[in-house]
């Protein structure tokens, strides 16, 4: 007992370096420092969490932030609240011209196919589409799917976890490594804004808690 309680001890302070420099996204209680654009989903707060939902959704919608990042190590938990509709979380994402221009960029899919998995999977919205895993490499794919259904929680809160660093992106899954890409293409992107996004279709139900940042 004794032994385990010292490895606690140890372990706590280590836990807690982790997190230290993070700053959280959402305040807990209002959209401050957020804004919705694009299609016809909708976003409101539910306790500790942003819940984004609707039905019959025309457009890909997104709650993007108003200020922009570049190099950064960005943490937080997703949950569906059924599998009705597919998500994704936007980073270094822009907008096209207009007023409400088109949302496109890096996004961490949230995937609610079971059979797929690929939550935690590196997607280029509006651009270039799947980045990591390389659809065109049907073994990868196979291997990512695999994992994806060892370690999605699908009816519980998960872990995710993204590191930019220059060219360098890195995703997490529940502690799992899941994307390690570099990108050297043309579509580079250094910085840009977070966005929470409800995908178009007839349904999604998705929400976000515990969103913190520390810019590296």
């Amino acid at each position: 007992m004794k032994t385990l309680f010292a490895a606690l001890l140890i372990a706590l302070p280590t836990l807690q370096a982790e997190e230290d420099g993070f700053v959280n996204l959402f305040n807990g209680k209002d959209l401050t420092g957020w804004k919705k654009v694009n299609g016809n989903g909708e976003y409101k707060i539910d306790g500790d969490s942003i819940v984004g939902f609707g039905k019959n959704i025309k457009g890909n919608t997104f709650l993007i932030t108003e200020k922009t990042y570049g190099d950064f190590d960005f943490r937080f938990d997703m949950k569906f609240d059924d599998l009705s509709g597919n998500s994704g979380v936007m980073f270094r994402a822009k907008q096209k011209e207009g007023e409400n221009g088109r949302v496109f960029g890096y996004q961490c899919e949230h995937d609610n196919g079971k059979a797929r998995a690929w939550t935690a999977g590196l997607y280029d919205e509006a651009r270039r589409g799947w980045l990591f895993p390389d659809k065109k490499d049907k073994e990868a794919c196979a291997k990512f799917t695999e994992q994806g259904k060892k370690i999605i929680k699908w009816d519980d809160w998960n872990e995710i976890r993204i590191v930019c660093e220059g060219k360098r992106i890195q995703i997490w899954l529940n502690g799992e490594p899941r994307v390690d890409y570099t990108d050297e293409g043309k579509d580079f992107t250094p910085k840009g804004f977070f966005g929470l996004q409800v995908h178009g279709g007839k349904s999604c139900n998705v929400r976000w808690r515990n969103l913190r940042i520390k810019e590296l």
